[in-house]
């Protein structure tokens, strides 16, 4: 089980956040994400939004920290990115 979270560096509602990933599955990500208390409304597409102030929260639980580009690179090659725009 491998969930990844990038550092939160995107801004939104008054503070920054993180993104939530599985390279595994959607059912890994949605466990893990109801694990560390994520509401199933901060699921969008292929990811969870998390606040700053959970980031912590995330790394303790096991969440590896990568940068937003490996993120992307490794949900990609996984088959599980869904990008804007295009049909889940």
């Amino acid at each position: 089980m491998t969930v990844y979270i990038d550092p939160p560096t995107w801004p939104g509602h008054g503070r920054m956040w993180s993104h939530l990933v599985s390279d595994v599955s959607f059912e890994e990500l949605h466990a893990f994400a109801a694990a560390i208390g994520c509401p199933p409304r901060a699921f969008e597409r292929d990811h969870y939004d998390v606040p700053d102030v959970r980031y912590a929260d995330a790394v303790a639980a096991g969440a590896v920290e990568v940068g937003s580009k490996e993120l992307v690179r490794r949900i990609t090659a996984a088959g599980l990115r869904r990008p804007k725009g295009r049909p889940a």
